[in-house]
């Protein structure tokens, strides 16, 4: 037994999570005049503080050499507080299935460590099911979002080059960074099979575009957060000039549990544990802002249950939840024989791609699967690490050694030094990221008898990958062996499979899950409408990725910001007329 406490002033706004669509809605919120809590589940954190930055730190200066942990999942210098399992904040599964849902506990979530690959949906990535009778359309098109695009683009910065093609639009593009030597083998290369090669949309700065942010000085270390704000993080392009208004209060480390509601069924603010004290606590809004993640948002509608609510708030359609679906994916590497024993240079450049392949085979219908993926690529000579390619085989034996002569690669001593020093740089990876088509049997849901250590229900997850994402996983793996064949690579083991479903990543571990808050017209088979705007509780909103009816296989984080920005505009006018 315990009081909750109620804390003061009475907000404007309520906006739950800092990541991508909480804080683009903190700031355009905030910057229109509106008193705005933003309420995050970890601790504050600003890339620019040395105390926590690991930018331009060795691995020997971490004790655990730059290992991941178990709050790190990607290494101990990646700067997203969290990671697939939490301690203390367990989810669980159902009917044998796998879903892995990544979290990270900190001022702008996710954005500390994401790949910063800033793609927006085109005009058919709105309107599938019309091309494949698959899934459902949105109820807006790309010419609705695209106004909004625009301004992401001009207030983040994204470097690109304009490419007319039909289902990748252009937009307002910094200069991109020069192909490393690995990148220009493929333009090269691929050129002769069909396959696009173009440069990169990513967001860091290549270009000053105002005082506050310096300009990437490309250190290779994008995933550690950038103490110059080079590169786009929610917690210093959002976050920082939201605070900056005197108009938002911060509340950190306070794990919301449900969104309060009235009589009359409107939200009337949300109810969270200080993660310090272990006591509840209740912010009071005119309006409730959730942005905590697809997966985090609709675990917080689905614990605000009611009697006006009894299956969770907003959910007479009883869909929340449901049309869960993250981008497939698959990967695989090579060794190319014209890179071994390079010179030695200063290749860092972005961290991730300077050059990627979009989806080239939207034409095609005979491919086995509807929907497609683009190709990211990785090499170059980054922080040295041993045993990328070693003592691989190929249809010709081991790899040449220095003289000539097959080798089998490793060993210790001065044959681990000469290894080392001749495969640097030597290696080439392929990874896909696709499009699912969104399923209503993957979904998650309130376990009904397991709790965090706050006391909050957990989610149980169901979801399982369709043949559709299986043969596109396939179809990745054909175009690697293409790929690798036409730059004359040396494959990297072999090819997966379907005893695993050709290498298929499980469902989360691209982290960008989506569509557990749908948008759609019909109330009755979805949770918001066109706006963000929850159907059966006006003053509700969502702003992050569980609005999404289907995710295309761009990366979610510029639609995420775009919408949120589009449904802050909607709010901030509904206010003015007094209809909320």
């Amino acid at each position: 037994m315990f009081q909750i406490k109620e804390q003061t002033p009475e907000y404007d706004v309520c906006i739950v999570g800092s990541g991508a669509g909480g804080g683009m809605a903190a700031k355009v919120l905030s910057e229109a005049g509106l008193k705005v809590a933003l309420m995050e589940a970890g601790p504050d954190f600003d890339p620019a503080n040395p105390e926590t930055q690991t930018q331009l730190k060795w691995s020997y200066e971490s004790p655990r050499r730059g290992a991941s942990t178990p709050t790190r999942n990607f290494g101990d210098f990646d700067m997203a507080y969290g990671g697939w399992q939490l301690k203390g904040e367990p989810y669980t599964h159902k009917n044998g299935t796998k879903f892995d849902w990544f979290r990270s506990r900190m001022v702008g979530g996710r954005t500390n460590h994401w790949g910063r690959i800033s793609l927006r949906f085109g005009p058919l990535d709105f309107k599938r099911k019309d091309f494949d009778g698959k899934g459902d359309n949105w109820p807006i098109s790309y010419e609705d979002v695209a106004p909004y695009y625009d301004k992401v683009d001009k207030l983040v910065g994204v470097f690109g080059t304009r490419e007319n093609i039909p289902n990748e639009p252009d937009g307002y593009f910094l200069p991109p960074p020069k192909p490393r030597l690995h990148e220009l083998y493929l333009k090269k290369s691929l050129k002769k099979v069909g396959i696009p090669v173009i440069p990169a949309r990513m967001s860091m700065l290549t270009k000053k575009i105002n005082d506050k942010r310096g300009v990437c000085f490309y250190c290779h270390q994008c995933s550690r957060s950038c103490s110059v704000y080079g590169d786009f993080s929610s917690s210093s392009v959002l976050v920082r000039p939201a605070t900056e208004t005197g108009n938002m209060d911060l509340y950190v480390d306070a794990m919301v549990r449900e969104v309060t509601t009235n009589e009359e069924g409107k939200a009337t603010g949300v109810s969270y544990i200080n993660k310090h004290d272990r006591q509840e606590y209740r912010i009071k809004s005119k309006v409730v802002v959730l942005g905590a993640s697809a997966c985090g948002t609709a675990r917080i509608l689905l614990n605000s249950k009611s009697s006006r609510f009894p299956n969770g708030l907003a959910n007479s359609s009883g869909v929340i939840g449901h049309y869960l679906h993250d981008s497939t994916g698959a990967s695989r590497s090579a060794i190319l024989p014209q890179l071994l024993d390079r010179t030695r240079y200063n290749e860092d450049g972005i961290q991730g791609m300077h050059v990627y392949t979009p989806w080239w085979l939207n034409d095609k219908k005979d491919l086995g699967f509807t929907r497609g993926y683009h190709i990211e690529y990785g090499g170059g000579m980054n922080m040295p690490g041993y045993g990328f390619g070693f003592g691989m085989e190929n249809k010709n034996g081991k790899i040449p050694g220095p003289d000539g002569k097959m080798k089998k690669a490793g060993g210790y001593g001065l044959s681990l030094k000469d290894d080392v020093k001749r495969f640097y740089g030597a290696g080439v990876g392929f990874a896909g990221r696709g499009e699912s088509v969104p399923q209503k049997d993957n979904y998650c849901e309130i376990d009904p008898s397991v709790v965090d250590q706050f006391g909050i229900p957990v989610l149980r997850f169901n979801y399982n990958w369709t043949d559709d994402e299986i043969q596109q996983a396939k179809h990745m793996h054909e175009t690697f062996e293409e790929i690798i064949d036409a730059l004359g690579g040396i494959p990297n083991g072999t090819k997966p499979g379907p005893e695993s479903n050709y290498g298929l990543e499980d469902p989360g571990r691209i982290i960008h899950e989506v569509g557990t808050t749908r948008m759609g017209d019909d109330k009755k088979t979805s949770v918001t409408n066109r706006m963000s705007q929850t159907h059966d509780v006006p003053n509700l909103f969502v702003v992050d990725g569980g609005v999404f009816v289907s995710q295309a296989d761009k990366n979610p984080t510029w639609t995420i910001m775009a919408l949120a920005w589009r449904s802050s505009d909607y709010l901030i006018d509904e206010l003015k007329k007094m209809n909320i």
